[in-house]
């Protein structure tokens, strides 16, 4: 009666064993990611990242992050130039007795708040509206003091201003003193208004720099800054800089490290840079054969006299066990959007299937040695 018993339940596990269509495990294998790929009708291409594919791909379109353009640096005047909405301050004195611009017994009068017009004058009595707009300060000076001759001969002025929003920029966020910084002079640069601000917060994971000039938006990274001064470029009163952290990302999934959405951590994200990242692969049960890449282009990257992938969905394949797929990883570089894909090892399969037998094998023999 045992074995009979015995028989019956190792029949039923191999007819459970046959039924199972998939095995329990956390990641696709390889070939079922890539099957079908090179039948006429699929709708997508496998390219292995090898150093002869390396050179083709370089040439294909970016995908995933929208690309602005940057300024470079231009050298301007180092003294402050009158914007209409600046303030100015006069001190105007004259020695001579009854003097038109004097009180009786005072050798000063002081003209304050004169806020420049929208037209770039001021109005100065016995004299009019004068245009001080785009000029220096001290031009500015010379220019009322010979405008003030013609009914003060022996005149002299003094001015000092005081800038308004168009000789000013923002400092929007990102940096831990935000808001309004007043141009010192035509040289004030990117850089320069960063740390006027105090510098950039250390949370933001590698910062990128937005410019907003008018109606145009410029973007570039403060690593990128850093390493080159000819892009430090000059600012204008009026424009908005605003730090905030790479909006860039990649994902894994499979048997990697860890599954997770990752920021970029610099500029250039490669193969090998994504893999640390997310803490390598699976040492149990990943394939080091078989890191794939997943990545969608647009329908453009398809035109004609385009370089580009042969469909929209693009497949790339990583071997880590070859020196040659080991140095192409390191130069084939992550797109923002892609998915970091660690398959899992064919191997793990047939882990899971000796464990249920040998489970299933200690079942048996209990229940028979009852």
């Amino acid at each position: 009666m045992r074995k009979l018993t015995k028989y019956l339940l190792w029949i039923a596990l191999c007819g459970t064993l046959a039924a199972c269509g998939a095995l329990p495990r956390g990641a696709a294998i390889q070939s079922e990611v890539t099957k079908g790929a090179d039948q006429p009708e699929a709708d997508f291409a496998v390219y292995p990242v090898t150093k002869a594919f390396l050179p083709s791909v370089s040439e294909w379109p970016d995908t995933g992050a929208r690309h602005y353009g940057w300024l470079s640096h231009s050298h301007g005047t180092n003294a402050q130039i009158i914007r209409p909405g600046d303030t100015l301050n006069l001190v105007i004195w004259d020695s001579a007795e009854n003097s038109l611009l004097m009180a009786p017994g005072e050798r000063s009068t002081n003209l304050t708040n004169m806020r420049v017009s929208e037209g770039g004058s001021i109005f100065v009595p016995y004299v009019g509206k004068v245009r001080v707009a785009e000029r220096t300060p001290d031009n500015a000076r010379l220019l009322l003091q010979r405008q003030l001759e013609a009914v003060a001969p022996g005149a002299q002025v003094q001015l000092s201003m005081a800038e308004g929003r168009i000789n000013s920029v923002d400092m929007v966020g990102g940096v831990r003193s935000p808001g309004n910084l007043k141009m010192p002079d035509q040289n004030f640069s990117v850089l320069a208004a960063i740390s006027a601000a105090g510098g950039v917060n250390e949370s933001l994971t590698n910062p990128q720099v937005k410019l907003v000039r008018s109606h145009k938006t410029y973007r570039t990274s403060l690593q990128r800054l850093f390493d080159n001064p000819k892009l430090d470029t000059r600012l204008r009163g009026g424009d908005r800089i605003i730090i905030e952290k790479d909006s860039r990302y990649f994902l894994s999934l499979g048997a990697a490290g860890k599954e997770s959405q990752f920021s970029f951590n610099r500029d250039k994200v490669s193969a090998l840079d994504a893999l640390s990242i997310i803490g390598g692969v699976n040492d149990v049960r990943a394939n080091p054969k078989g890191v794939l890449i997943l990545r969608e282009y647009p329908a453009s990257a398809l035109n004609a006299g385009q370089r580009g992938p042969r469909q929209q969905r693009v497949v790339f394949t990583i071997d880590l066990t070859t020196s040659d797929g080991l140095f192409s990883a390191r130069n084939f570089f992550i797109n923002s959007g892609d998915l970091v894909l660690a398959t899992e090892s064919p191997v793990s399969s047939v882990g899971v299937i000796v464990g249920l037998v040998g489970s299933a094998f200690g079942l048996i023999n209990l229940v028979s040695s009852n």
